[in-house]
């Protein structure tokens, strides 16, 4: 009988990667170190309110429609995606703000009132983004970079679309206004990177959100990954809970399976690790075996930056004034990012993300009251910051911050609240360094550059997730399973798929 691969942690590139490998015939098997399957995207439930711990932003939900009918299901029979609009809200230090809408018409009239000039800038920057995104995203995001004559077969392309200047950089060649440049800017942070730093093939992120839209699931994200656990459920595919693996084992150099903290041992025909390659790689494989991604080595990794992400609930709600994402931009730009990923210090100042799902979903909040989720980006843990110490006092001044900007009486509505940061990364989700998205996506830790999908040091172990290619965000981690379709051989002996349907 065929053993299983066995799939190390049950994030959304695990889910994903079980759904797609059992659809092949593959039996499967999941095993999550926590209490509930999700990893970054797990939920916290607290007096009544229900908040998405992980990403709130739904992008090429097509990815997850692939998924469902892959198992003869439709994603609609499972879970309920509402567009939102605008996209994001932007708010600028000094007043004013900007709607990141689909709508040409709408975008075009906003970016004409701040300059006239940058109305051709934009519509340029368009075009030169979806060409980035035909090579970068439809070409080559579901391929993989085992060798480096994969990046040399590309690298052409990437030459001739500037893809060795950074996101910022490229979006200034195209548009003038200060503002409008943090506008088209800020989306890298979304999975990691620094907009001065990250080279501007993931500008593609503008093309994507401009073609598919952004999406808000009903019941916030987590919906979508109970979605994907009950479809594994009819499928016969475990999601074994608080399962934490301790080793990787090998013999003859293949991985032949894992032996969880309590001493158990789960066979298998293959690993694959939804956790951080890094750890993967230090914690779970003895050095032996490890010829390429020694301790030294994997210790060179620049990991992201960091996250405090705040959570709150209020008595009413600030619909009126709050769109469903806002970014607040604060006075600094490019000196706050320095500031959090070169120098690692914590700044006086910030820029943050705020999440106001209950606007769309007032399910998500007890009746008459509304669920908030602030995100800062910060230094990771490389810093030294002691959190303990500081988390309070900061969560405070971030909430004063919110109430003198945008939500007048918000200290004094507060009716539950409580915090992460990057302490927690560290910790509960094994991220080195406490990164909020595994390693920073710089064009040395991009492509073949990033951990690769196929284990060079060990056989029959492969990674999906945001730490391998192609990397962050939840677009990145499902179509990081894709990848797994071509490098996955195909069961000796396929296991029955129950209750399919078509």
């Amino acid at each position: 009988m065929t053993k299983p691969i066995v799939i190390i942690g049950a994030g959304y590139g695990g889910l994903a990667a079980a759904i797609r490998l059992r659809a092949r015939g593959w039996p499967v098997h999941i095993v999550e170190a926590g209490p509930q399957p999700g990893g970054r995207g797990r939920v916290f439930q607290r007096d009544g309110h229900r908040f998405d711990a992980g990403p709130t932003v739904i992008t090429a939900p097509y990815l997850l429609d692939e998924l469902f009918a892959l198992l003869g299901r439709r994603l609609e029979d499972y879970a309920e995606l509402v567009p939102v609009d605008p996209f994001y809200r932007v708010r600028f230090s000094e007043g004013g703000h900007f709607d990141y809408v689909q709508d040409d018409e709408r975008l075009l009239a906003q970016i004409e009132a701040f300059n006239p000039r940058d109305v051709d800038g934009y519509q340029r920057m368009v075009k030169h983004s979806r060409r980035i995104f035909e090579i970068g995203y439809q070409q080559l995001a579901d391929v993989p970079f085992d060798s480096f004559t994969d990046m040399l077969r590309v690298a052409p392309d990437m030459l001739r679309l500037g893809n060795h200047r950074s996101v910022y950089g490229m979006v200034s060649s195209y548009i003038r206004d200060p503002r409008l440049r943090q506008v088209f800017t800020f989306q890298p942070l979304l999975i990691g990177g620094n907009p001065f730093n990250v080279s501007s093939i993931y500008l593609l992120i503008h093309w994507l959100e401009r073609k598919w839209g952004v999406w808000f699931p009903k019941g916030g994200s987590y919906a979508l990954i109970e979605a994907m656990v009950k479809l594994l459920g009819e499928v016969d595919v475990p999601v074994q809970l608080n399962a934490p693996v301790e080793e990787i084992l090998v013999e003859g150099g293949r991985a032949t399976g894992v032996r969880l903290a309590d001493g158990t041992v789960i066979e298998a025909s293959h690993v694959v690790s939804n956790a951080d390659p890094t750890h993967t790689y230090k914690e779970l494989i003895a050095p032996e075996h490890r010829r390429k991604h020694t301790d030294q080595r994997a210790g060179r990794v620049r990991q992201s930056m960091g996250l405090f992400v705040g959570y709150f609930g209020v008595e009413g709600d600030y619909n009126d004034t709050l769109r469903h994402h806002e970014i607040l931009l604060g006075p600094r730009y490019k000196e706050l990012l320095h500031d959090i990923f070169d120098r690692r210090v914590l700044a006086d100042d910030f820029s943050l993300y705020l999440h106001n799902p209950s606007r769309t979903d007032p399910s998500l909040a007890p009746a008459g009251r509304s669920s908030f989720y602030v995100l800062s980006p910060v230094p990771n843990q490389r810093s030294g910051l002691d959190w303990s110490e500081l988390g309070e006092a900061y969560f405070d001044k971030i909430l004063g911050h919110l109430e003198d900007r945008l939500m007048p009486g918000l200290r004094g509505r507060i009716t539950t609240r409580f915090h992460l940061t990057p302490r927690y990364f560290e910790e509960s989700l094994r991220s080195p360094d406490g990164a909020g998205f595994g390693p920073e996506p710089t064009l040395t830790q991009s492509a073949w550059f990033r951990y690769h999908n196929r284990s060079e040091d060990v056989k029959s172990l492969f990674f999906v997730g945001a730490g391998t290619h192609p990397g962050a965000g939840v677009p990145g981690v499902i179509t990081g399973a894709k990848v797994l379709d071509r490098i996955v051989p195909d069961p000796a002996e396929r296991l029955d798929l129950p209750g399919m349907r078509g």
